[in-house]
């Protein structure tokens, strides 16, 4: 990945985080702060989410999902996928939808 690249995905997970903070959930990007592979790249300690943000116009969804599946531990795998000039997605397993949903 060239450096482009990778400033376009810092771009998108301090917009993810600013989006997530704007709608009342506090977050910040995450490998900024602990250098991790493991770490999410967006951390919001109030949503039970572990953030695999992908700001890109073709997105590998499959990979990008295993990649959150991988490193998201207890918490629910999400890949949060935004295009140019479109909205942000959040994509997740749909068993995991379902638990949400059984949860409220």
């Amino acid at each position: 990945m060239g450096a482009r690249e990778r400033n376009k995905g810092a771009r998108g997970e301090r917009e993810l985080a600013a989006w997530l903070t704007e709608s009342g959930y506090p977050a910040r990007r995450g490998r900024q702060f602990s250098g991790s592979p493991e770490s999410p790249d967006v951390v919001c300690s109030g949503v039970p989410f572990h953030f695999e943000c992908k700001r890109t116009e073709r997105i590998r969804l499959y990979d990008a999902m295993a990649q959150a599946i991988t490193d998201a531990g207890d918490k629910v795998p999400v890949v949060a996928h935004r295009r140019n000039r479109g909205e942000w997605l959040a994509v997740l397993r749909l068993d995991d939808l379902i638990s949400l949903a059984e949860m409220s």
